[in-house]
Formats: C-alpha cells, structure tokens, sequence
C-alpha cells in the first residue's frame, strides 16, 4: 500500500512558518519608510499675511533696549564729595497724632449713611436667625486727610450679640472715603436696628 503525503500546510505561492512573518515586517518598513519621505519632502504651506488696518494712537512705541542706556558716571568718593545728606520724606494722613482736630465734611457724613445704610445687610441675616433681634450699635472710625480709614471700632453695642456689631464694623473698615476737613476726623456712626 502506498502512504499519503500529508497535505501542504499553507497554499500553493505563500510562504509558510516565519517566512510569511518576515515578508508581512518588510513590507511594513517600506510602508513607514515611504510615508517618512513623502512627509520630509513636502514643503510646508506659506504663511498667510492679513494686511488689517492699524491705528496709530493704539502701537506702543519701541521700548529702548539696555544697550541704548548709557552707564552711569562713576562716583568720586574723594574728599571733595563733603558729608552726604540725607533726605527723608514723610508722607501723613494724619492717622499718627493723637487725637483728631477735624471734622466731617457733607461728602464724608454721605459716605458714611451709605455704609450704615449696607450695613443692615447683617441685621437681615441675623433677623431670619432670631426674629426678636433689635437694638443699637455705634462704630467708631478714624478719617484720615486723605479719607483712608487709620482705624475703627465698636464704640458701643446694646444687641446682645457681638456677631451684627462685628459685621457690621467690616463695612466700615474696607475702603476709602471722601477727606475729612481740617486733619484727620474722629467719627461716631450710631445705626438702630428694629425689625420691620
């Protein structure tokens, strides 16, 4: 009897085992080879110019580089250069003195209502809290010349509780206001709070 040849394994004209592997990993290194090249070789779009139309008030002009600046001249400190004086400048808003000779001007007595006025904003918060919440506080504040707060406190506080008079006293800290006439003012602002 005559034996069989065993079947071929792969069909007439392709390769078998890691051969067809090895064809498959070639032809993958053309592929990426010849993208490579057709990238390097393209050449890349030229730039798009838009002409817009420019105002000549909004150009800066050119700042001047370091190198423009020259250096300053040198320092003799020989013996003719004499004692050195020295300069200083003291800028006041009248907040360091100790007691106030000012008074508060119409603008400044404005201001100040505006604030007692935002200031009933913690009063309404603390009323959806305890409706039975009423009573008076009086902030203290110190104007300077130039209208900035030098300080400010609780002068008195009849609420019962230091959270209104607190917040309340934050209004009256941040900000500036208009100056006071004369020096710097030392002001009481007294604010009643009673449920509406």
């Amino acid at each position: 009897m005559a034996s069989k040849a065993p079947p071929p394994s792969s069909p007439a004209g392709v390769p078998s085992g890691n051969a067809k592997y090895g064809i498959i990993a070639v032809l993958l290194l053309f592929i990426i080879a010849g993208i490579a090249y057709w990238k390097l070789t393209q050449t890349p779009p030229p730039p798009v110019t838009v002409n817009l139309p420019v105002d000549a008030g909004t150009v800066p002009p050119p700042r001047p580089t370091d190198d423009d600046i020259p250096p300053p001249p040198p320092v003799d400190a020989g013996v003719e250069a004499g004692p050195k004086k020295v300069v200083v400048v003291q800028l006041s808003n009248g907040c360091n003195v100790a007691k106030c000779g000012g008074s508060a001007s119409p603008e400044l007595e404005n201001a100040l209502r505006f604030r007692a006025r935002q200031a009933h904003r913690c009063y309404d918060n603390a009323l959806a809290q305890d409706s039975t919440l009423k009573g008076r506080v009086s902030i203290s504040v110190r104007i300077g010349t130039d209208g900035s707060v030098c300080n400010s406190g609780i002068a008195s506080n009849d609420m019962g509780t230091p959270l209104v008079a607190n917040c309340v006293l934050g209004y009256f800290r941040g900000g500036g206001f208009p100056a006071a006439k004369g020096g710097c003012a030392d002001v009481k602002v007294p604010i009643s709070f009673v449920p509406k």
